[in-house]
């Protein structure tokens, strides 16, 4: 009963926190809308080269304001002691990790469910595969949520250059980014197929991403 209940005051911690830093989650997608409309200024208005490379652009966007919310994971709980507070109430740095996974992908990946539509009208993207768009989103920012983890937590090790996270992210997202963007021009009969391979990457990360993100703040704390 005192670790559900250690559990339940580190979410209602957690979305205050988020909610409280709301400018701060509100800069991402003015990021990544602004990103949007540099690429239509860029372009133009042909829409063929939009319906080819425009899913692209958007994963692209999301990728790289995954970036800015790197530091929201574990760097200033880090810094202040909570992570240590959170452990001694109880709590495995496994189960921290989880909740603070499940929190930032509410607050930073489910509001991309309303942007995308925006984008997708702004990049003047053909609408037929709107539902392959968000299955692919569902999955893929759920993939993209546990990479972020795991190098916000290598983070740690190496406070003197954030820009290794972000080389981090990029790296493991290439796959992610390669399946989700070429659902949307392959045939009916290898859709199901390349979700399977998307949803075999979410589950494989989902399983490790806690062990790895536990593991690399107990290491930072030993060398603190």
């Amino acid at each position: 009963m005192h670790t559900f209940n250690s559990i339940i005051a580190l979410i209602i911690r957690e979305f205050k926190i988020n909610y409280r830093n709301f400018s701060d989650i509100l800069s991402i997608f003015l990021f990544f809308l602004l990103g949007i409309v540099i690429f239509v200024f860029s372009i133009g208005e042909n829409k063929e080269i939009f319906n080819e490379i425009g899913i692209g652009i958007i994963w692209t966007l999301i990728l790289l304001s995954n970036n800015l919310s790197l530091r929201k994971f574990y760097q200033d709980d880090f810094n202040d002691n909570s992570i240590i507070l959170f452990h001694i109430s109880g709590l495995s740095y496994e189960i921290i990790s989880l909740i603070k996974m499940i929190i930032i992908w509410i607050f930073i990946q489910l509001p991309f469910f309303i942007i995308i539509p925006l984008a997708v009208l702004l990049l003047n993207i053909e609408t037929s595969n709107f539902h392959i768009i968000f299955l692919s989103f569902l999955i893929g920012s759920t993939i993209i949520t546990c990479i972020a983890s795991i190098s916000g937590s290598m983070n740690l090790l190496n406070n003197k250059n954030f820009a290794i996270g972000s080389l981090i992210i990029m790296i493991l997202s290439i796959p992610v980014i390669i399946f989700s963007v070429s659902l949307i021009n392959v045939s009916d009969e290898l859709i199901k197929a390349q979700l399977n391979i998307l949803l075999g990457f979410m589950f494989f990360f989902l399983a490790i991403t806690p062990w790895i993100c536990a593991a690399c703040i107990k290491l930072a704390l030993q060398s603190k």
